[in-house]
């Protein structure tokens, strides 16, 4: 009972006992004085006082409560104002308490929003400098010492415009790549649905890269040969550049006499989901939430040898999301790394596979 009784009515009773207690006494002295008590007419006037003085309490309370509830509400926004009705004046507190609670933690998870954000636009903005300045102060250093004298020697003019001209080539391609990431994620690039063969993407890309591959004498192969058509509905150039990103990226850090390994299997009805396995390094676990940043690396040292600007995951992830599809990514460090990702497709696939091999010779 006295938690449901309002603070308000408390406030009232007590007020107006106060107040009737002291009138009452007041009173009584007076008929004290002149002789003529009447308690009888003390009573009356101890109810009568009580009464009034509760009513004109509760009401100014209410109307004050109701005045402060109403421009916090306003302020905070946090309740139409059209629900603050004058029939129906809340001057229970703990809704309110409630509501402002409410409102702090969500501008408490507001701010450590602001600031994770902050944090990685200045770690963005560091990557971006560091990544610009390398290939430009490589390239200025090499026309310098040409420019000094040392244009005069034939072989050494050669090796060094070569080497500037190859500085000038990565700084083309990191600026490409963060116009197109820039495009993709203001959807200025336009994604152009085609139904193609999955399979035949898949070989086109193996014979692009069997040569990078062939460097380390990593084998490109899937997990089945496939004789049959796997078609998809997609944008087939951005699709290829994602692919081969996974496989370049999957070289690069794969061992040596390592695979790399494509399979195209059924998810759902209209989806199938491809996967690009290899048994190189693998990503150790704290790493992979991150691993779609622009820029992260988890072996900076490593990663700046192997070359590449650094974006080709975070080009992965927004032609993904361009689609409207899924990535995904499991890895073991020191085993290997799966990245798979889903696609519309346009057809049934068959239900009983050829034996496995590979789609490279």
């Amino acid at each position: 009972m006295a938690v449901n009784f309002k603070k308000s009515y408390r406030f009232a009773v007590f007020s107006s006992l106060m107040i009737t207690v002291a009138l009452t006494l007041f009173v009584s002295v007076f008929f004290y004085m002149t002789n003529a008590i009447d308690w009888v007419f003390i009573v009356l006037f101890a109810l009568v006082c009580f009464a009034l003085s509760f009513l004109l309490i509760q009401v100014r309370v209410e109307r004050f409560i109701y005045n402060r509830v109403k421009q916090i509400y306003d302020d905070v926004t946090l309740l139409d104002v059209t629900s603050l009705r004058r029939g129906q004046i809340t001057t229970d507190m703990s809704s309110l308490t409630k509501e402002v609670e409410r409102f702090a933690a969500s501008k408490k998870l507001e701010i450590e929003s602001l600031k994770i954000r902050e944090e990685y636009r200045k770690e963005f903005m560091g990557n971006v400098a560091h990544e610009l300045k390398t290939p430009l102060f490589t390239a200025q250093g090499y026309i310098l010492t040409l420019l000094d004298g040392a244009m005069k020697d034939k072989s050494v003019r050669k090796k060094y415009l070569k080497r500037a001209g190859a500085s000038i080539e990565r700084l083309v391609y990191l600026v490409n790549d963060l116009d197109m990431i820039a495009k993709l994620e203001v959807g200025d690039l336009n994604i152009r649905y085609e139904y193609f063969d999955m399979v035949e993407l898949v070989k086109d890309t193996f014979e692009l890269l069997e040569m990078e591959a062939a460097k380390k004498n990593i084998t490109l192969t899937t997990d089945m040969e496939y004789d049959y058509p796997i078609m998809v509905n997609a944008d087939r150039e951005r699709i290829q550049q994602l692919l081969t990103n996974l496989i370049v990226n999957s070289v690069k850090y794969g061992k040596q006499d390592g695979t790399t390994e494509i399979s195209i299997e059924n998810l759902i009805q209209n989806k199938v989901i491809v996967r690009v396995t290899d048994n190189g390094e693998g990503i150790a676990s704290e790493h992979i939430p991150r691993l779609f940043e622009r820029f992260y690396r988890v072996d900076k040292s490593g990663s700046r040898r192997e070359g590449g600007s650094g974006l080709g995951l975070s080009i992965v992830k927004h032609i993904i999301e361009a689609h409207d599809e899924k990535i995904y990514v499991e890895s073991d460090f020191g085993v290997g790394s799966e990245f798979s990702f889903t696609l519309e497709k346009a057809e049934e696939l068959p239900e009983a596979p050829l034996p496995k091999t590979s789609l490279v010779e």
